[in-house]
């Protein structure tokens, strides 16, 4: 009897095992391939060899950009190399990355930038740009006030707190205050590995201001990319695992209510809003395995994705651009302005297409 009953427990345990194998092989899109879809006039930006991982652009057409971000299981072409933030001016025929110097008494052989975000002060225009950082697999946020006479970002505040324990994406909602999205509810990296295993929808949002930190989203697969509508009355947050992009309606208080989930065919990483058409962009992944398992044979590709009408009942999904990881490796980010398309990257380089 009890010979049995131990054929029957490890007979369950595989079946889970397996079970859970092909979940998470599902939501990875492991077996996924996708045609190549070309876009005209689009070259690679000089200077970025490492990442492009996230891009926020102001008003006037200055972008910021994160590179040089390492993540356990991901590959780095720069491992050495401190992290960088550029500034693009996408106002000009051709577009040059300038990597910006930082003041003094900031930590920069320790930088590694993640999502960004940017904040204009209505009262004197300052801009503050917060940063996602990961030094020595730690998390917290940087916030900086850019001096754009000196092109130097001036550090002003570093933030932790036990509720952004794992930050992936910010979006500022004023001077110090914003949203952010937890990826992993586990800051170990093993127990995270489980944690992707088991399928667990852990992850979540929290808002954080000086006098108040709460979570105010949760049950999420994996929380991505963060922003905000045009309106700025809801949140919209990337659930890379889940595939799909989840809409929030700000409360008074700062909590975000459900509103509805868009699946989608990729795994979603960072977003963007065109501020002129309220349109969704993002730089997505057609294949979680070959992002995660890389082979310079068979490397990771990039894919652009744009939701229209979002809050309609039918919104339309239009997969722009597709590589397969011969030009562009593993796309983070994609931003439209002005009919110039950016497309970034984890740990590669960054595009630029001009569609007009």
């Amino acid at each position: 009897m009890g010979k049995l009953l131990k054929i029957t427990l490890v007979g369950i345990i595989l079946a889970f095992v397996a079970e859970r194998i092909v979940n998470l092989g599902h939501r990875t899109n492991f077996s996924r391939e996708v045609l190549p879809k070309d876009l005209p006039n689009c070259k690679l930006l000089k200077g970025i060899e490492a990442g492009s991982e996230d891009i926020d652009i102001l008003p006037n057409g200055v972008a910021f950009l994160s590179s040089g971000f390492k993540y356990p299981g991901l590959i780095s072409f720069a491992p050495e190399k401190p992290g960088e933030i550029f500034l693009l001016d996408l106002n000009e025929e051709n577009v040059r990355p300038t990597s910006l110097r930082f003041s003094r008494g900031f930590d920069i052989s320790s930088f590694n930038p993640l999502g960004i975000s940017t904040y204009i002060d209505e009262k004197d225009d300052t801009v503050y740009l917060f940063v996602v950082n990961h030094p020595n697999s730690k998390s917290t946020v940087e916030i900086f006030k850019f001096d754009e006479e000196e092109n130097v970002l001036i550090h002003l505040k570093t933030i932790k707190h036990e509720l952004l324990q794992s930050v992936n994406d910010i979006v500022a909602v004023g001077p110090e205050n914003f949203y952010a999205t937890n990826d992993h509810y586990f800051t170990d990296f093993t127990m995270r590995l489980v944690e992707w295993f088991l399928g667990l929808s852990w992850s979540n949002v929290v808002y954080y201001s000086p006098s108040e930190v709460k979570e105010v989203a949760s049950g999420l697969y994996m929380a991505n990319g963060i922003t905000m509508s045009t309106d700025k009355k809801y949140i919209y947050v990337a659930d890379f695992l889940g595939r799909a992009i989840n809409v929030f309606e700000k409360q008074a208080n700062w909590l975000l209510s459900p509103v509805k989930v868009l699946q989608l065919d990729t795994l979603v990483d960072n977003l963007f809003v065109d501020p002129n058409t309220g349109d969704i962009w993002t730089g997505a992944h057609p294949n979680g395995k070959k992002l995660f398992l890389y082979s310079s044979e068979d490397p990771p590709g990039s894919e652009v994705v744009r939701v229209q009408n979002i809050h309609s009942d039918h919104p339309i999904v239009t997969q722009v651009y597709v590589n397969n990881g011969s030009l562009i490796q593993g796309s983070s980010c994609a931003a439209f302005y002005d009919g110039r398309l950016f497309v970034g990257t984890i740990f590669h380089k960054g595009l630029y297409c001009n569609l007009e």
